[in-house]
């Protein structure tokens, strides 16, 4: 029988404010706390409570056969809790239901897993803990920020215990059709790798509301019956959450094609199982390795979307440059301070991509421009270092 796993990544930023060049050594409040509460607010009424009341009635409607899996970024289940303390309380029901599954990931959505061990393995337990003590759900599969995936990734998430991690089911890695299949990542003992197909995820996540796109409109049983005719065993359909409602609003028929796909899928002979349930109940094909970072970003499924310019590049290397000594100065507000600043999101904002990736950056940037992100956040990084050095 065919197979389809659906995952879904939450995440908001806190996002910089604009931060003046006077203002390094005197003023430490780098986020725009307006603005951050206006979005968790905005995205909480569009997408994730009534996305949550749907896939919740859908679980029950189906006995659970229709099942889901969630990983929630740390800094977004702060600000739920802050703003929309009832989005939190539906994801508490969603727990309930006993058709999700919760993943672990970077606490502070960062990279880093390319930077720093020990700050990595730090973000990811805290992330374990904050599921457990919310959701009473303890995560066995890894999904790193972005799906960041290497050899050295595969290494760290079984050293922390995972069974399971997720990543980008690129072509020049495993070919048109190889997503298909779970995997067992090389030079582990037993890790298994889960591919997203990136082709029918983003006949979701991009193209469903896309009036010049061939196929649409999409409706459920189309979409089920691409799901039923792929090769192989397995569809990991690996998608942005605000895809539902945010992305694509209301009036797009999203929630529409939401309601009527778990029959859809019955219908064409594809049951639902979970990441855990799937590395389970399929065997792997293969063993999988690179030693290149790949990712679900872009064109390039690389780390290029935070990496792949110089701006980008000189602001990582001075935040991680920073580590050492925020950690010594033993200033809990100064730590999480950085911790916030490690957040991929404000590398993104700094891309100077050309095309369809170009539009998608600008679409989430808060800036007015990449070039106004790397300044902002150099002139905050100044400011972290000058409070560092003062203790």
């Amino acid at each position: 029988m065919k197979t389809a796993c659906f995952y879904f990544q939450v995440h908001q930023p806190y996002r910089m404010r604009n931060y003046h060049i006077l203002e390094i050594g005197k003023n430490h409040n780098y986020f725009d706390d307006v603005q951050n509460t206006a979005i968790i607010r905005k995205v909480a009424d569009k997408c994730y409570l009534p996305a949550n009341r749907t896939i919740a009635e859908l679980i029950r409607q189906t006995g659970a056969h229709f099942r889901v899996a969630y990983s929630i970024s740390g800094v977004a289940l702060e600000q739920m809790q802050r703003h929309a303390p009832e989005v939190i309380d539906s994801f508490q029901d969603l727990a309930r239901t006993g058709g999700v599954e919760f993943l672990s990931e970077t606490y502070y959505h960062s990279l880093a897993a390319v930077y720093s061990e020990a700050e990595f393995e730090d973000q990811v337990w805290r992330q374990f803990d904050t599921v457990k003590r919310l959701f009473g759900y303890t995560p066995t599969t890894f999904r790193n920020t972005e799906l960041i995936f290497s050899d050295h990734l595969a290494y760290l998430a079984e050293k922390l215990g995972f069974k399971a991690v997720l990543t980008e089911g690129t072509d020049w890695l495993v070919g048109r059709d190889g997503a298909n299949w779970p995997y067992k990542a090389k030079y582990t003992k037993n890790l298994k790798v889960l591919l997203r197909n990136y082709r029918l995820s983003d006949d979701i996540a991009f193209r469903f509301s896309a009036h010049n796109w061939s196929e649409y409109p999409l409706f459920a049983d189309k979409w089920a019956s691409w799901v039923a005719s792929t090769p192989g065993p397995l569809a990991n359909i690996f998608i942005d959450y605000e895809t539902f409602g945010e992305h694509h609003w209301e009036s797009s028929g999203i929630f529409d094609f939401l309601r009527y796909l778990p029959q859809a899928l019955f219908n064409a002979g594809v049951q639902v199982l979970t990441p855990c349930q799937v590395v389970e109940q399929i065997q792997p094909q293969a063993e999988i390795a690179t030693s290149n970072w790949i990712s679900w970003a872009d064109v390039e499924r690389d780390l290029s979307a935070w990496l792949g310019n110089e701006m980008q590049r000189n602001a990582m290397d001075r935040l991680f440059q920073l580590e050492s000594a925020v950690k010594a100065s033993r200033d809990p507000g100064l730590l999480e301070d950085w911790r916030r600043l490690s957040t991929s999101d404000h590398f993104y904002y700094m891309s100077t991509k050309f095309a369809g990736d170009a539009e998608v950056h600008n679409y989430f940037n808060p800036h007015q421009g990449p070039h106004y992100a790397f300044i902002t956040m150099m002139r905050i990084l100044n400011d972290v270092e000058e409070r560092a050095n003062q203790t």
